[in-house]
């Protein structure tokens, strides 16, 4: 039973593993946070630690998916094999954000790179759906919560 459960802790080790690291490098997050001007609608710094732990858990079931569905084609395997390294990449790229925002205060630079996640985000939805759409739709509250992480991103670097 535990072979069966296997992938998706794997994919939630490596999935947490990864944010562990960005955090463990970013710095005083919360600190930051609270003293830059932010937006209307900016949530308190407690809200970061409540939703990314929900996310990191839908991404990390979502390439549980992927990884286990069944191939009866070579196109499909190229399909996964191309979907596992997206999630990979976007996840890196992820990780990296926090450290321009937080860690270098590079606001213009990391609403940049966040850009360029939403777009990595979006091109792994539709690479996940053509493998699985149960994992396609799993991601997609972790690519409204960057679009929301874009505006703020955006804002802050206008206000600051």
């Amino acid at each position: 039973m535990l072979k069966k459960y296997k992938p998706y802790i794997i994919s939630l080790l490596f999935t947490f593993g990864i944010a562990l690291l960005s955090n463990l490098l970013m710095g005083d997050s919360a600190e930051i946070y609270n003293n830059i001007t932010k937006p209307p609608f900016a949530p308190p710094s407690v809200a970061f630690g409540i939703v990314w732990p929900i996310l990191y858990v839908l991404m990390a079931i979502a390439a549980g998916l992927i990884y286990t569905s069944k191939c009866d084609t070579a196109q499909c395997e190229a399909d996964k094999n191309t979907a596992i390294r997206l999630y990979i990449i976007q996840l890196i790229v992820n990780a990296i954000w926090p450290l321009l925002f937080f860690r270098f205060e590079l606001f213009v630079f990391s609403f940049i790179w966040i850009a360029i996640l939403w777009v990595m985000i979006c091109k792994m939805v539709v690479q996940f759906y053509k493998i699985n759409k149960t994992a396609a739709y799993l991601i997609i509250p972790y690519l409204l919560w960057v679009t929301f992480a874009g505006y703020l991103n955006l804002m802050i670097a206008a206000l600051n």
